[in-house]
């Protein structure tokens, strides 16, 4: 039940029976028991979702915040962000700072040892109080090693096993995902993928990212590269990936490459934000371009949905918030492209956690690793 109640946060004692099988009675029993020991108690925030059948509502509960914290980091290709939980998961203190992530792994450790040390200030957890730290970096990573799985994506970091030296410098056990990976978690504990045990997240910003959730727990693969719905061919076009194969989807609907191709023919210098936000306004550039990459990741996503055949599609990313520009295309591509038992059983839908999500993924996983 411990375990339950760490990985959910919040919850009540009729979802703890249904999610357990245990009987109401031997739960009411263990979570009195635990609230003696003082490990749990009533929680504050009360948002637990379940179902209104009249009469008494249900009372949530959590862990108790005496129990210790978790520190989450996530190292995006162009910031740094950082923050810090409860066992509750309650995030008490969260900080960011840009900074050029790929060149230079040290500098980037070295300004996440330094936000670490803000946001515990802030909270005022001490350093003995930290469980565990969970970590998340844009790109494959080898947890058996350590290390991060490709030079074309994350230059500066190869040969480093950034865990290891992370937690070298903050003192603390350190668990390292990819970023896709965490976004996944996220939404599955938190956001708009809870209560789905499989699930694929897509991460839509300067490239495409995929996160995969089966029978409720992340799926990785031997490597660390499962879910790489990015290097799916999806065209014959000629432009050549960084994976070095041709008419993979990055090179046509990533954030990057429909930067690149609006430059060209506005002119001018944009941002992936930039582009989301003119294409919210009418432009019809960027709308377009938006529209396009909607089409052929519903191609992509369609191929994933056939083989793995997911309940939920969670949609995130700086893309993400495209909303329909996005989604409609994406939806009418995938149908098109689907088998149809697959279609049926699945939902598309837009994540919940925005621009948080892989940090708030980077907290779960340190919640699911801490002891």
């Amino acid at each position: 039940m411990i375990g339950l109640l760490r990985a959910r946060g919040v919850i009540s004692q009729a979802e703890i029976a249904r999610e357990t099988g245990l009987s109401r009675t031997t739960v009411s029993g263990v979570v009195a028991e635990l609230r003696e020991a003082g490990l749990v108690v009533e929680a504050a925030d009360g948002g637990v979702r379940t179902e209104s059948r009249g009469g008494r509502p249900p009372v949530p509960i959590s862990l108790s915040p005496s129990l210790g914290a978790v520190v989450g980091v996530d190292f995006g290709h162009s910031h740094v962000r950082v923050a810090v939980a409860d066992v509750g998961h309650r995030v008490l203190a969260e900080r960011e700072r840009s900074l050029h992530v790929d060149p230079d792994a040290a500098v980037s450790l070295d300004l996440a040892a330094e936000l670490v040390a803000e946001v515990l200030a802030e909270a005022r957890v001490p350093r003995s109080a930290v469980l565990d730290v969970g970590m998340g970096v844009p790109g494959p990573v080898d947890r058996s090693r350590g290390v991060v799985g490709s030079a074309t994506v994350l230059a500066g970091w190869v040969g480093i096993r950034a865990a290891d030296e992370l937690s070298a410098r903050l003192g603390l056990p350190v668990e390292m995902d990819n970023d896709a990976n965490l976004g996944a978690l996220a939404e599955h504990t938190f956001g708009a993928g809870r209560g789905c045990s499989d699930l694929a997240y897509l991460k839509l910003s300067s490239g495409i990212g995929c996160g995969l959730i089966v029978d409720g727990r992340p799926y990785r693969g031997i490597a660390g590269t499962a879910g790489e719905i990015g290097h799916l061919r999806v065209d014959d076009g000629d432009a050549f990936c960084y994976c070095g194969n041709r008419g993979c989807v990055e090179t046509l609907a990533s954030g990057c490459a429909i930067v690149e191709m609006l430059e060209r023919s506005q002119r001018r210098t944009l941002t992936v934000g930039e582009v989301v936000s003119l294409a919210i306004e009418g432009h019809p550039a960027c709308g377009r371009a938006i529209s396009d990459a909607g089409r052929h990741i519903g191609v992509a996503v369609a191929n994933l949905c056939n083989l793995l055949n997911p309940g939920r599609v969670v949609v995130g990313g700086a893309l993400g918030r495209a909303g329909d520009l996005l989604l409609a295309p994406l939806r009418d591509s995938f149908l098109r492209y689907a088998v149809r038992a697959a279609a049926e059983a699945v939902e598309i839908v837009p994540g919940q956690l925005g621009e948080r999500a892989e940090v708030l993924g980077a907290l779960a996983l340190a919640l699911s690793s801490a002891s």
